[in-house]
């Protein structure tokens, strides 16, 4: 026996919400499976009028049965969403109301760790936007290096780099306007710095407005991240790099990278303007998968 009005409810997806196969599939799957487990847990079929009667305690069990069996958070938080979706049909369609399995809290779905670029495909990718043919003129092509020194020899946010302004660079160090609008003041390396030098030098239109962002189109107006994003996409793709090396992932990489040099944790937070050690600490992880990786490719016991 299935679920009662199950092969409506799924044909009202589909009908109202436009849902796509592959989702009703998943949703009808899910609801058998909570069919199923409800009959042995209350020991007694699942009529649609006893729906109204299940507990948050009922779908919690469900939950943690799921759990058990190897189920992840994500897929039981889609399963509570078919649930839900299916009482909220019961309700509209045939009167049958349950408020208490929609009070039951969905299961954290932890962040995804960062994707971090190689040390090789990050400095393959500054490599070809130094050496980018093809711009408007070279001066663009230093912009977009220094954009990208700034996000890999910085740690900086897209959004952080575009806000800069020429007198936040003061000789070995810039100065930062973060999340929060809180400063932090963030060292040059001498290769950062060198760029960001050749970018204005090259800019024809810093020489003569120094009120300018520091990062600028071609039209002289501020840069607009979705400009920068493209590029890469263009520079991925003719140079084979992943599509997972997005801006973001420069930062990514300059924490990760540190990190697998002995970085202190503590100065990686600083670096990136976490407000919390534990933003940063996601980057042990990640440093800690690409060694187990390492490790069980290499090492001839493994």
């Amino acid at each position: 026996m299935h679920p009662p009005f199950l092969s409506e409810f799924l044909d009202d997806l589909r009908a109202v919400r436009g849902a796509s196969e592959h989702s009703t599939a998943a949703y009808g799957r899910d609801l058998r499976d909570f069919y199923a487990f409800m009959q042995l847990h209350r020991g007694e079929p699942l009529t649609a009028s006893k729906v109204a009667d299940l507990k948050e305690r009922d779908v919690r069990a469900w939950l943690a049965a799921r759990m058990q069996r190897g189920l992840v958070a994500s897929s039981n938080a889609r399963a509570l969403s078919a649930l839900r979706s299916y009482v909220r049909y019961l309700h509209r369609v045939h009167g049958i109301e349950n408020a208490a399995i929609l009070q039951v809290a969905s299961p954290k779905i932890p962040k995804a760790l960062p994707k971090a670029p190689s040390e090789d495909q990050a400095m393959s990718a500054l490599s070809a936007l130094e050496e980018e043919e093809g711009t408007a003129a070279p001066w663009v092509a230093a912009r977009n290096h220094a954009l990208a020194m700034l996000l890999y020899g910085c740690g900086l946010r897209i959004a952080e780099a575009l806000a800069l302004a020429p007198g936040d660079i003061a000789g070995d160090s810039i100065r930062i306007l973060g999340k929060g609008g809180k400063e932090r003041i963030v060292p040059l390396l001498a290769v950062v710095r060198r760029a960001l030098h050749d970018y204005l030098a090259l800019s024809p239109y810093h020489p003569h407005n120094n009120a300018l962002p520091l990062f600028v189109g071609v039209r002289g107006g501020a840069l607009q991240p979705a400009i920068f994003q493209r590029l890469l996409q263009t520079m991925r793709r003719s140079y084979g790099l992943p599509e997972s090396l997005t801006p973001h992932a420069l930062r990514h990489g300059f924490a990760t990278h540190l990190l697998s040099r002995g970085a202190d944790l503590r100065d990686i937070q600083e670096l990136l303007g976490h407000a919390s050690l534990s933003t940063t600490q996601r980057y042990t992880k990640v440093d800690q998968a690409r060694l187990l990786k390492a490790y069980q490719s290499a090492h001839p016991r493994a």
